[in-house]
């Protein structure tokens, strides 16, 4: 049976214990093999105990140590008391990746209140409950690394207002604790992958996947990544080798956040105002002003005189 073909060494992780959240599909599921791979004895988290059990079944199959979590990240009362008996049945939390997220794509006018609150319960707040659950019950004590799973949100997220506001916040909470939980010797840490081969794909109706397909080639990369050079950024931020690496995000995108296409389409005509309020303003070819009425610049500068 082939192993999980890691960069890193076959006992990197020998004795520890990591709690995956979404660690049943996608990114969540290769980070699992990953640390398994590397000797640590892995808790796979998640809503649904169908994709854990066969996480843990590919995992046990190929020679590591894996059990299911089920739990809805949500609810801080369950997920404290899952984390509570999981560190007094191992004994130890070292590892925590915040990896469970969910999102849809919607025009940000069309979101409803419920949807909304669903994507920011699972992504900003979910991620807060189990970092503080962790810290509370392991980690204030005996120190650890925490590694949140964010978004490529750094140009904005038209198309998904709301994950990539709790995306955002998210990279801010992890500078935050950070800072407040040096001090326990714990470190925390953000990937933000961009598009990604992943089994989430599959999530998106078919217009949004057109969409994907065509930002894609328009990427410096000209490529997607792969779940597992996501899963090699965490590793990396776990392990002793980034011992001096905290409240960092580190962007696995192939470059793409800093050659960001949106998802939607942009305006072919603008509809906000011109104001030009300098009276001796070189006399500029309305075509640089867009396709607005040329006749607003005008307007702006006369009712700007006394």
């Amino acid at each position: 049976m082939p192993i999980y073909d890691s960069v890193f060494r076959a006992d990197l992780f020998a004795g520890k214990v990591a709690l995956i959240t979404g660690g049943g599909t996608g990114i969540g599921r290769c980070i699992a093999h990953e640390l398994a791979a590397l000797g640590c004895s892995v808790v796979v988290s998640g809503r649904r105990p169908e994709p854990l059990k066969i996480v843990v079944g590919e995992v046990t199959a190929d020679g590591g140590k894996c059990e299911a979590l089920p739990l809805n990240i949500r609810d801080d009362e369950a997920v404290d008391a899952a984390i509570a008996e999981l560190v007094k049945r191992h004994g130890r939390l070292d590892f925590v990746v915040n990896n469970a997220g969910g999102q849809f794509a919607a025009d940000a006018a069309t979101i409803r209140p419920k949807g909304w609150r669903a994507v920011i319960d699972t992504n900003l707040n979910g991620t807060w409950w189990v970092s503080q659950s962790a810290h509370r019950h392991w980690m204030q004590g005996q120190g650890g690394a925490i590694v949140n799973v964010i978004a490529d949100m750094w140009n904005g997220f038209p198309g998904m207002a709301h994950t990539g506001a709790a995306r955002a916040a998210v990279d801010n909470l992890t500078k935050s604790l950070a800072i407040e939980w040096a001090a326990d010797g714990v470190r925390v840490n953000a990937v933000a992958p961009g598009y990604v081969l992943s089994s989430g794909l599959h999530n998106y109706p078919e217009d949004i996947m057109e969409v994907f397909q065509s930002l894609m080639v328009k990427n410096p990369a000209a490529r997607l990544g792969t779940e597992a050079e996501i899963s090699s950024a965490v590793v990396w931020l776990l392990s002793a080798g980034a011992a001096y690496v905290t409240g960092h995000t580190v962007r696995v995108d192939g470059a793409g956040s800093l050659a960001k296409q949106v998802m939607f389409p942009l305006a072919s005509k603008s509809n906000l105002p011109i104001y030009n309020g300098f009276h001796r303003a070189s006399d500029v070819p309305n075509r640089f002003l867009g396709d607005a009425d040329a006749g607003q610049a005008t307007t702006a500068a006369t009712e700007a005189q006394p």
